[in-house]
């Protein structure tokens, strides 16, 4: 079946909201991640990129159903955890890339280049020279780690990002093996030039 990239901006990125929450909860959910999503903290979460005119939405679409998101917007309006790791230096240069989560069905696609493609696309076009993102970390030996689990450090790597030692965030969600509890994650950042 063809495959559709979309990308949307500004008041766009609304109507798929709802969609984007639904993959969140769901990808969110396996390994590394293990996040106990809800509705009510994704609506709040995702308003974020509602309210802001630089945000962006990159769709994988089947048939007209969203099997994909990818997300972004300035640093500058990100949470505050994620711009806390870069003070002292100047936020309005870097563009932020939220999650990519895609069904497990249609990975492997190449989906995942398109989505990096199009949000570089887009902070350009806004004039920006930076981007970072960040993921969770989590030890080798983590109980809930899959036997076949392979990291994306390699294909970021590719994408032209780069780990940056130490520099790390903080955030709680519940998990799936909290038992009800939120737990503190690290997430380490990546950052490349535009």
């Amino acid at each position: 079946m063809p495959i559709e990239i979309r990308r949307c901006a500004g008041e766009e990125v609304c109507s798929w909201l709802a969609d984007a929450a639904r993959l969140r909860i769901s990808v969110f959910r396996e390994f590394p991640y293990l996040y106990q999503g809800s509705e009510a903290y994704e609506r709040e979460y995702l308003d974020r990129y509602a309210r802001c005119p630089g945000a962006v939405m990159v769709l994988a679409l089947v048939e007209g159903s969203v099997v994909g998101v990818s997300t972004g917007l300035p640093l500058v309006d990100a949470d505050e955890a994620f711009r806390r790791p870069f003070a002292g230096d100047t936020l309005e240069e870097w563009f932020y890339f939220g999650e990519s989560v895609l069904e497990p069905a249609w990975r492997g696609r190449g989906i995942g280049h398109r989505f990096f493609d199009e949000r570089v696309a887009h902070a350009r076009s806004l004039g920006f020279s930076k981007a970072a993102f960040c993921a969770v970390v989590r030890p080798e030996n983590h109980p809930l780690r899959p036997s076949d689990y392979r990291p994306h450090d390699a294909f970021w790597g590719k994408r032209g990002f780069e780990k940056q030692p130490g520099m790390t965030a903080r955030l709680d969600w519940e998990q799936v093996d909290s038992e009800g509890k939120e737990v503190t994650n690290e997430l380490a950042f990546w950052t490349r030039s535009l």
